[in-house]
């Protein structure tokens, strides 16, 4: 097994996985700590290290109210873990290879996880990258700056940066793609086999990676998790991003209230206070989200992807079948089949798979198909949920991480379940046979 390996900047060792043939290597910095006169500052090179690193625990999360804090859906699901570090040096990946030697040139899958760019962190249990691993995947997923942290503009930080006057944690993101690039082959990966994908605020990130020209030649292949979303109120700002000026304005806005009068001094500014802060802040503003920059950002991700200007690769995107249903319509759906429809219509060309997530979900608090919850069928991680799962989910399970792995290695999610036997076909979606998957509490069926 590859317990140990180098990286640009140093030496790594890893430990075994539950399955003792997988590899995981956590806590890599992946650049610079965003801390002092690096905070509200584009990713800046890791510095060097002597010996061998020891990647035996995930990096500190990023800034952000305390999960575990509250009994709400999601600290239920996954939040647990009150006394988790948190820190604002954040920029970690981890890394699962279930590669022997260097050189095995294996498919790439990197993961950026979802919190509506307010929350969420690497270390969720749901996010368990060794299944994935197991059928010959190398897994990364990358920790990113978030909330007043990761999405502030000020004309300070844009007369300083330049270029980079805003979207850090996006700029985060693409960092981490591009240290995948440069040092994935030392874990056994192929870095010219990179499939990039999120869910939620990630799968927006996605969409907003692949949007980018600087990526075109890093990704190869894209899944978007209930990321393409077109709100029933355009007015949102997640939905809709501020041009820089505008985003400028409220980042002066926020200064005033935090008390300080230039960049300098909300750079001395403790993160936690910044944090708490910003919690109160956000009961009478808006949140601080990815916005039209110039630079990593030129257009809307998803408008750019229905232009048929984003990466010329392959897609999966779907949707639960219980989420953000407005007026007994599902808004992911609808966005993700009009997406399809006006991409193709504008001569993308590469294969678009189409899924809706609708098992029964189980539990006390009979939450239906919720936002997110098909990420523990994806990763075929349900073993670690609380909730009363049977067989049948474990099946779907295993089959939906069969397609997802399948997608990874090939850009088509069909081949051979477990046993050897052919999977249900899952059909390439277009506006002339809009077919698509869904994965039901018995089983994969293209309807």
């Amino acid at each position: 097994m590859l317990r140990e390996t180098k990286t640009e900047n140093g030496k790594v060792r890893g430990i075994p996985g539950a399955d003792p043939r997988v590899t995981i290597y956590r806590g890599i910095p992946f650049a610079a700590p965003p801390v002092g006169e690096n905070r509200w500052r584009a990713p800046q090179p890791a510095a060097d290290w002597d010996g061998v690193r020891e990647c035996y625990t995930f990096g500190p999360i990023s800034i952000q109210d305390q999960p575990g804090v509250g009994d709400n859906l999601y600290n239920r699901e996954w939040h647990v873990d009150k006394d988790i570090p948190m820190d604002e040096d954040c920029l970690y990946l981890n890394v699962w290879t279930p590669a022997n030697a260097a050189d095995e040139k294996l498919p790439v899958l990197v993961w950026i996880f979802g919190g509506g760019f307010q929350w969420g962190y690497t270390a969720e249990m749901e996010f368990d990258g060794e299944r994935l691993a197991r059928r010959g995947i190398v897994v990364v997923n990358v920790n990113y700056r978030l909330g007043a942290i990761g999405f502030l503009s000020h004309p300070e930080i844009t007369a300083e940066a330049g270029d980079y006057p805003g979207n850090f944690g996006l700029l985060d993101q693409q960092a981490g793609l591009r240290w995948v690039q440069r040092n994935i082959a030392n874990f056994g990966g192929d870095p010219d086999q990179i499939t990039i994908a999120g869910q939620s605020a990630g799968g927006g990130s996605t969409l907003a990676q692949i949007a980018c020209e600087d990526n075109f030649d890093i990704i190869k292949r894209a899944v978007i998790l209930s990321g393409m979303i077109e709100p029933a109120d355009p007015s949102e700002n997640i939905f809709n991003p501020q041009d820089l000026k505008a985003a400028e304005e409220a980042g002066k806005a926020f200064f005033d209230y935090l008390g300080v009068k230039s960049l300098s001094e909300a750079r001395e500014l403790d993160a936690f206070d910044i944090r708490d802060r910003y919690a109160e802040y956000v009961k009478d503003n808006p949140r601080f989200f990815p916005i039209i920059d110039g630079t990593i950002v030129k257009e809307y991700g998803l408008k750019k992807f229905k232009e048929g200007k984003s990466a010329p690769i392959p897609v999966i995107s779907g949707c639960t079948h219980d989420e953000f249903v407005v007026d007994g319509v599902n808004t992911v759906e609808r966005s993700v089949k009009n997406a399809f429809a006006e991409a193709q219509a504008n001569g993308a060309d590469k294969p678009m798979y189409y899924y809706n997530f609708m098992p029964d979900i189980p539990g006390w608090d009979d939450p239906g198909c919720f936002h997110s919850c098909d990420l523990w069928f994806f990763f075929e991680s349900i073993g670690k949920c609380w909730r009363p799962y049977k067989g049948y989910h474990y099946d779907l399970a295993r089959q939906m991480c069969n397609y997802f792995a399948n997608f990874i290695k090939t850009g088509d999610p069909n081949g051979k379940d477990a046993d050897g036997t052919d999977m249900p076909l899952w059909p390439v979606y277009t506006a002339d046979k809009p077919v698509e998957m869904h994965f039901t509490s018995e089983g994969a069926k293209a309807e």
